[in-house]
């Protein structure tokens, strides 16, 4: 091993073992990987292909499947490629590149889902107004400033944790690269850097959450002084989906990064990091589908004229 800041690679200690049982699971995982990525490319092609769904909302909700497939992309192929290999080899640009897609992605969807918070606020607290207060202008630059906020945050995390030196044992126990997990085997003191990460993964999780919840908060109270039954459960419907996204993606989010470090288990990590990297993927396109009926519509024509096509 080269030691100091001369370290040109490090080992993914992975998520799985070659037990039978990991095997399984290791099959699992795919499984349910590409079944993710179906069911985003999925959701992203109605969108673009049904004029019903050319709004702000839908909109968005692609942008959301399009984080999604990233997020599986960047961490699952370098996993699956390690288990199956045994190549557990990942150079500096390599872990460089995933610490800055994660809080890329990341912190674009925590910014992104407070943005779809607010198109909900729009459409239900002032219907008339929408058009307004949602216009596409408006749209088009909150969707480029998630991604743009993003990217500053990942840009940061990963210039910052390459910038330490490492030697000694250069073993990351995960199953990606990590800003976190690394800079423990920095051999110089990270402490102001660990301390900076976290305030800014607290702010870039709580803003955000405290728009979505004020958001919410005005929504059912909105809901609340509505007379007609229909008019109250198709708000209900059309925001209850997001609701349960953001429950979600923020449980685990905060679950990750906000717990102090006496409370941190390498094991939990794990778990905790593949439900929000691989299970809150699939789970998004799931819940939109069964919940929306809107969506479900758009499936119902884009199978119909797929079998049109097929007797023609």
């Amino acid at each position: 091993m080269e030691n100091g800041s001369s370290t040109s690679y490090f080992i993914l200690l992975g998520l799985f073992n070659h037990s039978t049982a990991h095997q399984v699971l290791f099959m699992m995982l795919l499984a349910i990987v590409l079944t993710s990525l179906f069911g985003n490319a999925l959701m992203i092609l109605l969108i673009h292909r049904d004029r019903r769904l050319h709004t702000p909302m839908y909109f968005l909700l692609s942008q959301l499947s399009l984080m999604d497939m990233m997020l599986v992309s960047t961490t699952v192929p370098k996993m699956a490629a390690d288990y199956l290999t045994g190549n557990k080899a990942i150079s500096r640009a390599g872990c460089g590149a995933q610490i800055f897609f994660l809080p890329t992605l990341g912190g674009g969807e925590c910014f992104l889902l407070a943005a779809m918070a607010y198109d909900r606020c729009a459409a239900v607290c002032h219907p008339l107004r929408y058009p307004m207060l949602m216009s596409w202008q408006l749209c088009l630059r909150m969707t480029m400033s998630c991604w743009l906020l993003g990217a500053a945050d990942g840009l940061l995390q990963a210039a910052a944790s390459l910038s330490f030196p490492y030697c000694g044992a250069h073993e990351i126990d995960h199953f990606f690269c990590e800003a976190p997990v690394l800079v423990r085997l920095a051999c110089a003191d990270t402490s102001v850097f660990e301390n900076a990460m976290y305030i800014c993964c607290v702010l870039m999780l709580l803003v955000p959450l405290s728009l979505i919840l004020s958001s919410y908060g005005l929504i059912l109270a909105a809901v609340l002084h509505m007379r007609s039954p229909e008019a109250r459960k198709k708000a209900f419907a059309t925001c209850s989906s997001h609701v349960a996204v953001v429950g979600l993606f923020y449980g685990a989010a905060i679950f990750t990064y906000m717990r102090p470090k006496s409370h941190r288990s390498t094991n939990h990590d794990k778990v905790v990091s593949a439900f929000y990297t691989v299970f809150t993927p699939l789970l998004n396109p799931l819940i939109y589908s069964v919940r929306n009926s809107e969506v479900k519509g758009a499936l119902t024509r884009c199978m119909g004229r797929c079998v049109a096509l097929s007797h023609e």
